[in-house]
């Protein structure tokens, strides 16, 4: 009995000590991703906070003025505008993006072979292009005299459209070239999550005389909830921020339709001598932006995912 139970001390002893080798070794890992995220954001930030509090210039000394730069990004008709403008562009980008991210995933799982492989190739393509390349392609398809837009509509019957110039247009002018950037990597988001789900399932269901649409409903939405949340959370911050695509086709306008936050806050950059109200703004955009990230995760509470 003493035999065993120094056996047993033993072993709780070499448990803890490979416990704490393998504590140090995970922060070994991890030291040097906290050294870049301090020096490239932690710091950061909490610079730009203080010198949100000033009157900050490169050319001329800085003045304190306390919460005065947050007052008036608060009061500022314009930034919330911009705000109002960053969220009608979810509503234009993330629904069509999910949606036809969703149903081509179906398609290309389907697929089987070389083709599958080729088609999730090229559908990925448009999301390694930059937003400025982007941009200048659909300025040549929105053009009024020879662009392909107008080229289309004609072919119907339809006259010329003014795609970036008209206050109706210009947000739907913006849209479509960013859903088409972050097609491919949305699709293959669902596809990974499509994939995921045990295909026994799908058998299961189909022995009990289960259709398509019963599968879909019972099975493949359930299971998908943490990857739709994902591409909705990620969906939303990114087209909140946009800048590349508004900043290069529009500027912004007409009339401010398309002038998001991000573009807002660079034109007051731009334009202001004094970078307090633009950091306060700024700021601001980071609360909003996190408020409504985990709004969105509390409505869309995430699950643990199935054991395979």
């Amino acid at each position: 009995m003493a035999c065993l139970n120094l056996n047993t001390q033993e072993v709780g002893k070499l448990n803890s000590s490979v416990k704490k080798h393998d504590m140090k070794v995970a922060y070994l890992m991890l030291a040097p991703v906290v050294v870049l995220l301090t020096i490239f954001v932690v710091i950061p930030l909490i610079y730009a906070a203080y010198v949100s509090f000033y009157q900050w210039s490169f050319y001329k000394e800085s003045v304190f003025v306390g919460w005065q730069n947050f007052e008036r990004v608060w009061k500022d008709g314009k930034f919330w505008g911009s705000i109002w403008v960053g969220i009608k562009f979810v509503f234009y980008t993330v629904p069509a993006g999910f949606v036809l991210a969703f149903l081509f995933a179906h398609v290309v799982k389907a697929l089987q072979g070389k083709f599958g492989s080729l088609v999730k190739t090229s559908i990925y393509v448009p999301n390694v292009v930059s937003g400025v390349v982007a941009s200048i392609i659909f300025i040549f398809i929105y053009d009024y005299q020879g662009g392909l837009a107008n080229y289309l509509i004609g072919l119907l019957g339809i006259e010329n459209q003014a795609w970036t110039s008209d206050m109706k247009l210009a947000m739907v002018s913006i849209a479509v070239p960013a859903v088409w950037l972050g097609f491919g990597y949305t699709t293959l988001i669902m596809l990974a999550g499509l994939n995921d789900i045990p295909a026994s399932y799908y058998e299961a269901a189909e022995i009990d005389g289960a259709g398509w649409f019963s599968k879909m409903i019972n099975i493949t939405i359930p299971l998908m909830k943490n990857v739709f949340l994902f591409v909705i959370v990620t969906g939303t911050v990114g087209a909140i921020q946009q800048f590349d695509l508004p900043y290069m086709m529009t500027g912004g306008g007409p009339l401010n339709t398309t002038m998001t936050p991000n573009l807002f806050i660079f034109n007051h950059f731009r334009g202001d001598p004094y970078l307090g109200y633009t950091i306060a703004s700024a700021l601001l955009l980071f609360l909003i932006v996190g408020l409504i990230s985990s709004l969105m995760f509390r409505v869309f509470s995430s699950e643990k995912a199935v054991d395979s």
